[in-house]
């Protein structure tokens, strides 16, 4: 029998009393933030690192259970160079704040190992509210702010049941105590955010890490837009100050390509970049004019903006490039706002220049698609100008049998020719490629554009979005006498991509976001899913406009419609006044609670009002001194008081200690304040009796 238990006992694996020095329930609260703060994570760690912080975190909880033991020194030190091998080997030798802010994730990981005691528990209370404003480095969206704070009242939750575990109901209780504390800040919150100065930082740290992102690059192979045209992500959106442009108008330049590699379009001079730092945010103030439009662009990491064709900018956070393109003075990293607004065409006098370098648009490989060259020499020594050549080749896209698809076929060698003589399927990029290389064969300068082309409208038709699958590439030709002007091949062989969207243009085929079952706008006949998708689009944005977005020249535009308005000077006083009143209510509130509000139960009020009563009388209560122990000192001190004193301990005693009384409540609350009256004449300094000492003792039945 003994035999038994002592194998029983020795299979339950008993965690180290170091381990189980913090409550469970706090523990809890703690594993249950930091899975939350991984969740905006997922799109940018390696999954082996999310996979290493789960198991590490689930390793200190099955610890703290008893299932498990915590590694010792040399096991940690093991454990902690093999993650850091694989993270850096993961890394190869890239450093930028994403590869940072990962190693910060991969930090916070290991910490579980060693976190034992309450000090262990602050540390990691604390970083983990770092990693909750990491996280909004790269994740500014509002489900993302919901995530981040219901982790932080997480592990303000996890502190008070750290330091009252004792306490029933702590998740109810603790939530409560949490929006209290929330209701009483929120004023002041709202009021420091709308009137505290926004200033530039002195200093800024460029957010690119180097990681792609989905977007249109300074490359154009045949088939990058139509990987592209299987996304449903952002590209940006736009808000206008009159009514949307017909959606046949909505050409939104990006870049331009000039030169032929082979089979890729590059930049033939490339952009430079920026000096480090952050662009500009916030490009937008005051009321939209007709003609005005705003865009909030997503991260791209790149320089370009888009804008209308015909457009000149308005914010000075753009700024105009040749070839009426614009440019931020350094890469996009983050969400960016900026405003342009559409100039009136005006009859040109003069007849345009032709632009610098005029051969850069005429470039062509020395060999290659030989039936496209001879194409274009048929064109151009049949057609009387440069215009008949392009209205030549685009009647040729309309009447043959060219097809648009995301579903082009393979295209090797002499792909040009493949496209225009046999397979005649393909995507944008294919045509406007095509295009480019018979005008430039026919000896017109060509090039081609990269951008997007349409847009959804939002809500109410307040705005327009435009994705990723909107992407488009068209050619401009220099013409004698226009200038440049807009030749869109899938304009011709399938009008409806122009004149509706993507969607329509291959209904039949069924492509339209085929490979993205997760999209709601792959779902367009489900009409209560696209309302869904609007509102959350609506509410998403009016978060990033006007509170992420919400920056210096947003909070100056908004204090000069104030009355009487306010610059810089002015807020820095107004601020400063907030805050002082805000600390003086707050330190009235404080001393008036203290001064009004004891304890709720009538019982230790009395008892406070002998250990005040006691204080006066030159008797000193003790930290942690019993009423009887109080009330043996008074004896000592003034006799008189004895038998008073020792009923009213009795009483105390009685009350919090005894087992029960058949005596009401109110009997022994009124017997006490009898007693606390006889006893605060018996404390009284001799001069002031106005008589003998009376001895009193009271008696409660039970």
């Amino acid at each position: 029998m003994m035999r038994s238990k002592s194998i029983a006992t020795r299979s339950v694996a008993m965690p180290p009393a170091d381990v189980t020095a913090l409550p469970t329930r706090a523990l809890v609260w703690l594993v249950g933030s930091f899975g939350l703060l991984l969740t905006p994570q997922w799109d940018r760690l390696p999954l082996w690192l999310i996979a290493a912080c789960i198991v590490l975190a689930a390793w200190r909880y099955l610890a703290q259970n008893g299932r498990v033991r915590l590694p010792g020194k040399w096991q940690k030190t093991g454990i902690m160079l093999v993650v850091i091998a694989i993270y850096v080997a993961t890394v190869q030798g890239r450093f930028t704040v994403d590869t940072a802010a990962s190693f910060f994730v991969l930090a916070v990981g290991l910490k579980w190992l060693e976190t034992r005691t309450e000090r262990d528990f602050y540390v990691l209370f604390f970083i983990l509210v770092y990693l909750a404003t990491v996280n909004f480095l790269f994740h500014q969206e509002i489900y993302w702010a919901v995530i981040n704070l219901v982790a932080v009242g997480l592990l303000l939750v996890g502190l008070q049941a750290l330091n009252a575990p004792e306490l029933p109901r702590t998740m109810a209780s603790g939530w409560r105590r949490l929006g209290k504390m929330l209701l009483k800040t929120l004023p002041i919150v709202i009021l420091l955010f709308v009137f505290f100065p926004r200033m530039a930082p002195l200093w800024s740290v460029p957010m690119v890490s180097g990681q792609a992102r989905t977007g249109i690059s300074d490359t154009m192979r045949p088939g990058d837009i139509s990987n592209l045209a299987q996304s449903s992500e952002r590209a940006f959106r736009a808000t206008f100050g009159g009514e949307l442009p017909a959606y046949r108008d909505r050409y939104w330049r990006g870049l331009i390509l000039d030169y032929l590699d082979g089979e890729t379009w590059r930049q033939g001079e490339k952009e430079p970049l920026g000096r480090p730092g952050r662009v500009a945010v916030d490009g937008g103030a005051g009321n939209l004019e007709p003609g005005d439009y705003d865009v909030l662009l997503e991260p791209t990491d790149q320089i370009w903006a888009f804008a209308l064709e015909g457009s000149r900018a308005v914010s000075d956070n753009v700024l105009r490039s040749e070839d009426s393109l614009f440019r931020f003075r350094r890469p996009a990293d983050t969400s960016v706002r900026y405003r342009m607004a559409l100039t009136p065409e005006e009859p040109a006098t003069d007849s345009p220049r032709v632009p610098d370098n005029v051969r850069r648009y005429l470039q062509l490989p020395a060999e290659g698609n030989p039936r496209a060259r001879a194409l274009a020499k048929r064109l151009a020594e049949t057609a009387t100008s440069d215009g008949a050549v392009v209205d030549a080749l685009l009647s040729r896209f309309r009447e043959q049998a060219y097809f648009y698809t995301l579903r082009p076929p393979a295209m090797p060698d002499n792909g040009i020719d493949t496209l225009l003589f046999d397979a005649k399927r393909g995507f944008c990029a294919h045509y406007a490629g095509a295009a480019t290389f018979v005008f430039r064969a026919a000896g017109i300068p060509a090039r081609v554009v990269v951008g997007y082309q349409g847009g959804d409208p939002g809500m109410d038709n307040a705005y327009l979005i435009i994705r990723q699958y909107d992407a488009h590439a068209w050619v401009e030709v220099w013409l004698q006498g226009q200038g440049w002007v807009r030749v869109d091949p899938t304009a011709a062989i399938a009008p409806s991509r122009i004149e509706s969207g993507l969607r329509d243009a291959v209904a039949e085929e069924g492509s339209f976001l085929e490979d993205d079952w997760a999209s709601p706008q792959r779902y367009g006949d489900l009409a209560m899913l696209q309302w869904a998708s609007l509102q959350l689009d609506r509410i998403n944005y009016h978060w990033q406009r006007w509170v992420v977005g919400y920056q210096g020249q947003s909070q100056l535009d908004l204090m000069s419609r104030l009355p009487g308005g306010m610059g810089l000077r002015e807020l820095g006083y107004f601020t400063a006044a907030v805050v002082g009143f805000a600390l003086l209510i707050a330190g009235l509130v404080s001393a008036w609670h203290l001064r009004r509000s004891g304890p709720r139960d009538p019982v230790a009020r009395l008892l406070g009002q002998w250990h005040r009563m006691c204080e006066r009388s030159g008797i000193p209560v003790r930290q942690g001194e019993t009423p009887s122990r109080l009330a043996e000192r008074i004896a000592a001190v003034r006799p008189g008081a004895e038998n008073t004193a020792h009923s009213f301990a009795r009483l105390v005693n009685k009350h919090y200690y005894g087992s029960g009384s058949d005596v009401a409540p109110r009997v022994v609350r009124n017997a006490m304040r009898r007693l606390l009256t006889t006893m605060g004449k018996q404390l009284s300094p001799p001069g002031r009796r106005s008589g003998p000492p009376r001895e009193t003792a009271v008696r409660v039945k039970g």
